[in-house]
């Protein structure tokens, strides 16, 4: 079996290190998997932790190889009504801000990201819906100059989630973990061994800190042995290097300058 290296372990941990837990987007019955699944690249290239979305597709959505495996490291939540997904937006104390036209509307610029902020986005049809665009904080909008009166809705939010990102970088938001060392734990091997920690999960047990090397310890391999349907042999490795975090993840350090 092939054994992750070093190297891929301490990308991991790279990455989440700039992950934002107080940042997010909300997906509002966007229908088109390519579109979620590009708004879930941006996420991951923000280093958001994790998306909502509402009725996607109809339900979870088959994603798109646009996406560059971004549903490995971005966890998209999805909730039965709008309802659900802003009171679970809200009970993390953020702000709301809604993709919408609207007299009151603002310039996306103009409004504070640095704070914990959701970004709401509509479907591709009809956008934010009227109950969404009334229970926002504030309605934000992308200044349009030419004949096209709105942009796509993953392009959209790459624009606004790529300037949230610009002010929480010039904040020192990036300058320190923002989530713990045990979420970062819990987060590497859910991302690098999912069917293990599927199964730890499943039997209520907690996820192990990985070794040094970046491999399962020798007790949560004896613990999965002992699961049923479980042998030592039946672990599955990651795969190699080049599969391991998609370069859309890489930290706002080795961003190109604007």
């Amino acid at each position: 079996m092939p054994v992750m290296t070093q190297r891929r372990y301490r990308r991991v941990q790279e990455v989440l290190r700039f992950r934002q837990p107080d940042l997010t987007l909300l997906a509002e019955d966007v229908h088109k998997p390519h579109n979620l699944s590009a708004m879930l690249r941006t996420a991951d290239a923000v280093g958001v932790d994790r998306v909502h979305a509402t009725h996607p597709t109809g339900g979870l959505p088959t994603f798109s190889a646009t996406s560059a495996s971004a549903e490995r490291w971005v966890e998209l939540v999805v909730h039965p009504s709008l309802d659900a997904a802003l009171a679970a937006v809200r009970a993390q104390g953020m702000k709301v801000y809604a993709a919408h036209f609207a007299a009151d509307a603002v310039d996306f610029r103009e409004v504070d990201y640095t704070v914990p902020t959701c970004v709401l986005f509509g479907n591709e049809r009809d956008g934010v819906s009227p109950a969404a665009a009334a229970a926002a904080d504030a309605r934000i909008v992308i200044p349009m100059l030419g004949m096209v009166p709105s942009l796509n809705v993953s392009v959209a939010s790459a624009l606004v989630m790529f300037e949230a990102q610009r002010q929480r970088r010039a904040a020192g938001a990036y300058g320190a973990p923002r989530l713990t060392a045990a979420e970062r734990d819990a987060r590497a091997v859910a991302w690098l061994f999912p069917r293990e920690a599927a199964r730890l999960r499943a039997a209520g047990l907690p996820l192990p800190s990985l070794t040094p090397e970046g491999e399962l310890p020798e007790h949560a391999l004896a613990l999965l042995a002992r699961l049923p349907g479980g042998t030592l042999g039946a672990v599955e490795r990651p795969a190699e290097d080049g599969d391991a975090v998609s370069d859309a993840a890489a930290p706002p350090e080795r961003q190109p300058p604007s």
